[in-house]
């Protein structure tokens, strides 16, 4: 059977290298084109075109060049847009998706997970559809979510699923698949709104979104980034925002203890480093 690969991130890349590894063969990869970065402005590949290269698979930009490769099917992982229904009736398609279908069909599956406290999640083998993520599913593999587990963390395991699923299927062959079942949920792609901290609310609402990666909040007019923290006891009286050493108050009873900050402007560095170079006065608070 003969493979066209769909994807762009470092996520899909591990896969495109599993199906070559396995010895499948991948005739066409499609990924986005080169985006300009860093001071000299160079162009920059996505991780999967960075691999087809490696590997030397022919790469193309547009989902549409699949037609007319002979590709006889099309795997999609994290893709990241809309295949259009002339394109999918020309070369049935099969997706890799880091939910357990319909809960969060969409672009931010692992992060809304986290987001809402889901104590579990999972990867499907699905068939695609014109619509978002509504096609029936060939399988799925379940699993929980870690209480201090990040996205990056989460979502390296949930490929790790995929991928099992995937090459089970080319090599056992597809099984017929099963409509969804339930009450679709949507995981729409994250906002910076999404990501800034309210020590109003509980600390485990916060954790949950430093879990998901660039967590901020501001000191002092200036942006604070967040990627690691932990909730702990609120010492007493300790109103939400304001700072303890380290320790962030929260609603009360919890308290967000700030393990790794980054200001703006500056490296990452350890949260009571931060913290003793702050020297918060009385009435001073994140996020303010």
């Amino acid at each position: 059977m003969k493979l066209a690969f769909l994807g762009t991130p470092e996520v899909s890349a591990g896969t495109l290298r599993a199906l070559v590894g396995a010895g499948h063969d991948v005739v066409v990869v499609v990924t986005r084109a080169d985006t300009r970065r860093g001071r000299g402005n160079d162009p920059s590949p996505s991780p999967v075109k960075a691999a087809a290269v490696e590997l030397g698979l022919p790469v193309v930009h547009k989902a549409a060049d699949v037609v007319g490769t002979g590709a006889d099917l099309g795997v999609v992982v994290a893709y990241g847009r809309i295949i259009r229904p002339e394109v999918l009736a020309a070369v049935p398609m099969v997706n890799v998706h880091f939910s357990l279908l319909p809960r969060w069909r969409g672009a931010a599956p692992v992060e809304r997970a986290i987001l809402a406290g889901d104590a579990e999640t999972g990867a499907c083998l699905m068939q695609l559809e014109a619509g978002l993520d509504t096609g029936p599913v060939y399988s799925r593999a379940e699993v929980l979510i870690g209480p201090e587990e990040t996205a990056d963390e989460l979502r390296r395991r949930l490929a790790a699923l995929g991928d099992r699923l995937l090459l089970r299927a080319l090599s056992d062959g597809f099984p017929a698949p099963r409509p969804q079942v339930g009450e679709p949920s949507y995981a729409a792609k994250l906002e910076a709104s999404d990501l800034r901290l309210d020590f109003a609310e509980p600390a485990e609402m916060s954790l949950r979104r430093v879990r998901v990666g660039r967590a901020w909040t501001t000191w002092k007019g200036r942006r604070l980034l967040v990627h690691r923290a932990r909730v702990v006891d609120a010492p007493a009286a300790l109103e939400p925002g304001e700072l303890h050493g380290a320790v962030v108050g929260a609603a009360p009873p919890s308290a967000l203890e700030l393990v790794e900050v980054q200001p703006e402007g500056k490296p990452a560095m350890a949260g009571d480093a931060w913290a003793r170079g702050a020297r918060a006065q009385p009435g001073d608070r994140l996020g303010a």
